[in-house]
């Protein structure tokens, strides 16, 4: 098996090679956050949007990011280079160190944060999901309350999608109080019978998806009406059309939630023409 090529604080490895501290606060206290960006024809998909937001994620947990977007870039597009990677992702995953023996405090400021990057190989575009849709299951939302933070906090989310494969599903959508907050890894949308689409308003309740902010200016764009507010399992159900997106899915169709069937149980054609212009937009954009 071929061996990708990891970074990990400053140097190119073998990804066998590839080590952290076992005293990492990452390992120890999930003290750390993430980015993953996509990756088509060679180039980056929305990078900018997702290094303004590591800083966000960084600056809430009071975390150093002593690297610039230049700096950060330039390890990306090396790490495509090495891996010759063509369609996947780029994951970044950043932690506050390691300092020595295990405390819940905070380090001194001066602790190095460890900075590991790596590549995945995985079909973006020609995807059965994107094509075909997906079947949802729900599940209560069990997270902390600071979901706008991109931690490495994914216990929950794992065990979330878990229990919607042991029932048949695909994914989870996450619930709280009734209403959808977003899905296990991704965010949720429903288009409605009066043609409006409806994607939850930003909070501390859901993560503020760069997929999402780019599908709403390809809404705008195409004179789509969008709602930014909460809507629940059962106004979902009955919706003519639901999707979920996410840098790693793009737009993909929900086709069911909960064994129901959304419309005639096939993609429809505005989740379709969204997914194809964003696909388009992206190349455009890439770099």
């Amino acid at each position: 098996m071929t061996q990708r090529t990891v970074y990990v604080n400053g140097d190119y490895v073998a990804e066998r090679d590839a080590k952290v501290s076992v005293f990492d606060r990452g390992f120890l206290l999930a003290d750390g956050v993430y980015e993953v960006s996509s990756v088509l024809d060679g180039k980056l998909i929305d990078f900018s949007g997702h290094m303004q937001r590591l800083k966000r994620s960084a600056g809430e947990l009071e975390m150093a990011l002593p690297w610039s977007d230049e700096t950060l870039l330039e390890i990306h597009r090396e790490l495509i280079r090495r891996n010759a990677l063509e369609e996947g992702m780029v994951y970044l995953q950043l932690t506050r160190g390691s300092a020595g023996d295990r405390d819940f405090a905070y380090p001194d400021a001066s602790t190095p944060p460890t900075l590991v990057l790596f590549t995945q190989a995985k079909a973006l575009v020609d995807s059965r999901s994107g094509s075909e849709g997906i079947r949802v299951a729900t599940q209560p939302d069990w997270r902390w309350t600071r979901r706008d933070i991109k931690t490495v906090q994914l216990l929950y989310p794992a065990m979330a999608k878990m229990a919607a494969k042991a029932v048949g599903a695909d994914d989870a959508w996450l619930v709280e109080n009734g209403m959808v907050t977003e899905g296990a890894s991704n965010n949720a949308w429903i288009l409605t019978h009066d043609g409006v689409l409806v994607t939850r308003e930003l909070s501390h309740a859901i993560l503020p998806g760069i997929t999402r902010a780019v599908v709403l200016e390809i809404a705008a764009a195409l004179s789509l009406d969008v709602e930014a507010r909460a809507f629940s399992v059962a106004e979902a159900q009955s919706a003519r059309e639901c999707f979920v997106t996410s840098a790693s899915s793009f737009v993909t169709p929900v086709i069911a939630i909960d064994e129901v069937m959304i419309g005639d149980g096939r993609p429809g054609d505005v989740s379709r023409r969204l997914r194809s212009a964003y696909i388009e937009e992206s190349r455009r954009r890439a770099i």
